[in-house]
């Protein structure tokens, strides 16, 4: 049923009680009135209130900048990383034969050395026998196998860390026309690096290939190249 008003209406809208009958009507003079609540504490301006362990805290807002910069300039995001090497895997012992899975060299078996600073894995070929050099390789992208190599005698010398592996930057110059097809001087500046490493590779080399030729068929076991065939799966292999 519809809810009828109290104060039904008249012919030409004129309503039957006035306001004060209506009022009465009603009963609203009978309620008793309330008690009014303690209006809450508003913090005084320029200042806001933070939930904190210990409860509530008012603390001064912080103020806006008057002037901006005409150009939006990318701020660094918060970082809470903390930057550390690596923890090496219980498999990777020095003289580890690993399976290297990546890059130009996938599929290559090369020779432990030592972990540098950043954590990634210095390896050898050696370079006589499978043709890769001293490089760093991520323990990521390596199978660990349970062939091993005696390099106790190998004396990896101390500039041979990450340092030695980063490319020089070369500064930026402008040429003229005589100095675009200058091509000379860039491999005159190459050689004496690559003779330093060149020296390196066969120091380094030398005790190794000397552990690996006293293992009877080793050295075919580093040349060959890892490859799986059809339902060979790595996961259920013993390497």
């Amino acid at each position: 049923m519809p809810h009828q008003s109290r104060n039904s209406i008249l012919a030409g809208g004129i309503e039957r009680s006035g306001r004060g009958k209506a009022y009465h009507n009603r009963g609203v003079w009978a309620k008793k009135s309330k008690p009014a609540k303690a209006a809450a504490a508003v913090p005084a301006a320029g200042t806001v209130t933070k939930t904190v362990k210990g409860g509530k805290r008012t603390v001064q807002r912080p103020r806006a900048p008057r002037f901006y910069s005409a150009e939006s300039v990318a701020k660094p995001l918060a970082s809470r990383q903390n930057p550390h090497t690596a923890k090496l895997r219980a498999s990777i012992t020095p003289g580890t034969v690993l399976i290297v899975l990546a890059g130009k060299y996938a599929g290559k078996r090369v020779v432990f050395l030592k972990q540098l600073a950043s954590g990634l894995l210095l390896v050898t070929g050696p370079f006589k026998i499978n043709g890769v050099p001293l490089r760093r390789v991520a323990q990521a992208y390596v199978i660990a196998t349970s062939t091993k190599v005696d390099v106790s005698k190998v004396a990896v010398p101390e500039h041979v860390n990450d340092a030695y592996f980063a490319k020089p930057k070369a500064a930026k110059t402008k040429k003229s026309g005589d100095q675009l097809f200058a091509e000379d001087k860039k491999e005159e500046a190459k050689k004496p690096k690559i003779a330093a490493r060149v020296a390196d590779q066969k120091s380094v080399d030398a005790a190794v290939l000397k552990a690996v030729q006293a293992v009877p068929n080793l050295a075919k076991y580093l040349k060959a190249l890892f490859s799986l065939t059809n339902k060979q799966y790595p996961h259920k292999m013993q390497f």
